[in-house]
């Protein structure tokens, strides 16, 4: 088969969401749709030692939440879908975004209840702003929440983009009786457990013409008025990120979820190209392979104290044991090992397309954002970078762990969500996170994964800025108030106590040029 003909039927998409909406079940379930999985594990289900496969984490299990992002791949009507499940934590959206670069469309998950909330309105941005297609799902409908017009309406005007319902529901809470399926013109009775919840006057088992149907009059009607009053369906505002098709269901009780694959597969792009730093746009069907590093996770096999690097292929095809150039680097290395994923289970492979996310096993020769390609070299646009804002010291609680705990902090530290920092004279390591989570997870991986107790001082709030001339810098410029560090690449970076410190410092010397992160 052509390589361009297994490119389109690659679908490759992230789920984002703020916490708690449901993301991790949307993608569970999802799972068991397309026969990834037989049985959905959950993120409440701690008695019963069942957890989302998507949170393979020890900490995941433990606080039921996403703190990383998974990789899960699945066929589904003759397409291999890429699904990449983000955290919805605030703390650790650096990992998200960067996520967000390697995917073709996004699925949005908003809680009935509870509408657009911060992180989603965060995220939502991110996507917007690379212009990608959004595909909304408006969860838990099993629960009492707002009415779908308001859920539309706050949609529209909060994320400033048009909506399209593909399905709409009927009733909601204890009286959601099922949805309204827009392209098949059909009410599918709402079924949890094999039941059905409908009153005791109608007990229709299967899905039905709308024009059939007399018991849900309301609900046709608020059907009607919005084929008559909403936006119309238009493919390419969907493709341009400018219309949403909507969804409701309820991801916990696996329901509105086919009718949200079904369309998805139909009008979610194919694998996209990637722009290098020259400005020249590489296409998914160029013969010659390329695909950048948007992520590295270590010990996803604690026993084999294993390292990935998660990279999206952007063109061509892989094959096992193919030579590759890092671009950093200039050097060629055989990629004799690669995985597809099943969030923590790995399979080895022989062969891949664009469009795909793999893992290449890693003894620290990639970083995240890295370029690799075969034939015409590539170069492929930095991934964001976050400037961290708190910061602690750290160190070994026992200083018979050096080791263990100088490698635990390499390690984690080149998963990107945490950045590292030493002091000028004594080399103190100092961390430094965009929230606080990310330090406690941070102590949790070291307890568990290095078996390193760690002390953390706080060092407090920061403005962080690198030094851009920094044969210009002098050891009486080193201060309280504007601390001077060292990166991890042994960068001058200057941690001032607030914006007044760095005000002043900017003032006094005028010649030393600071600059950020995003």
């Amino acid at each position: 088969m052509e390589i361009k003909d297994e490119i389109q039927k690659r679908k490759t998409f992230g789920i984002i969401s703020h916490p708690d909406a449901g993301k991790t079940t949307l993608t569970e379930k999802l799972l068991l749709f397309g026969g990834a999985i037989r049985e959905a594990g959950t993120v409440k289900g701690k008695k019963t030692g069942k957890f989302a496969t998507s949170d393979w984490m020890k900490v995941e299990q433990e606080r039921g939440i996403s703190v990383t992002s998974s990789v899960m791949q699945f066929d589904f009507d003759g397409y291999k879908i890429n699904i990449l499940d983000t955290p919805g934590h605030e703390d650790f959206s650096e990992d998200t975004y960067r996520t967000l670069m390697a995917v073709d469309s996004a699925v949005m998950v908003i809680d009935a209840a509870k509408g657009i909330e911060p992180q989603t309105l965060k995220l939502f941005k991110v996507c917007k702003m690379r212009g990608i297609p959004i595909f909304t799902f408006i969860n838990k409908l099993d629960r009492v929440g707002k009415e779908p017009f308001e859920l539309l309406e706050e949609i529209e005007s909060t994320l400033e983009i048009e909506t399209y319902p593909m399905t709409w529901p009927i009733g909601m809470g204890p009286s959601f009786f099922g949805i309204i399926n827009r392209r098949e013109r059909t009410i599918n009775p709402f079924r949890e457990d094999g039941k059905l919840t409908l009153d005791d006057d109608y007990q229709l088992t299967e899905s039905h013409k709308i024009e059939e149907d007399s018991a849900y009059r309301d609900a046709i009607d608020e059907f009607m008025l919005v084929e008559e009053a909403g936006d119309d369906f238009d493919e390419e505002k969907i493709a341009s990120g400018d219309l949403t098709p909507v969804f409701f269901g309820s991801a916990l009780s696996t329901f509105g979820i086919e009718e949200f694959l079904d369309t998805y597969v139909d009008f979610a792009p194919e694998p996209t190209g990637r722009e290098t730093t020259d400005g020249t746009e590489v296409s998914p069907t160029d013969e010659d392979f390329s695909g950048f590093i948007f992520k590295i996770q270590a010990n996803m096999d604690p026993r084999h104290r294993d390292r990935l690097a998660f990279m999206r292929i952007v063109s061509g095809k892989f094959t096992r044991g193919m030579d590759a150039v890092l671009d950093r680097t200039k050097k060629k290395t055989k990629i004799s090992r690669a995985t597809m994923f099943m969030a923590d289970d790995k399979e080895t492979i022989d062969e891949a397309y664009a469009g795909d996310i793999i893992g290449l096993y890693d003894t620290g020769n990639y970083q995240i954002g890295d370029t690799l390609y075969s034939g015409k070299p590539r170069d492929f646009a930095a991934l964001p970078l976050f400037t961290p804002e708190l910061f602690m010291k750290v160190s070994a609680k026992n200083v018979m762990k050096q080791k263990h705990f100088y490698k635990g902090i390499e390690q984690l530290v080149q998963e990107g969500a945490i950045q590292y920092y030493k002091s000028m004279h004594t080399n103190q390591p100092i961390l430094g996170a965009v929230g606080q989570l990310q330090f406690e997870v941070f102590e949790h991986r070291m307890k568990n994964e290095y078996n390193t107790d760690i002390v953390m001082e706080p060092v407090g709030k920061k403005i962080a800025r690198w030094v851009e001339n920094e044969e210009d810098i002098k050891d009486s410029m080193n201060s309280p108030r504007a601390n001077l560090v060292y990166d991890r690449f042994d960068q001058q970076v200057f941690l001032f106590e607030n914006e007044f410190a760095m005000r002043w410092f900017s003032d006094k010397y005028p010649e030393i040029k600071l600059y950020s992160l995003l």
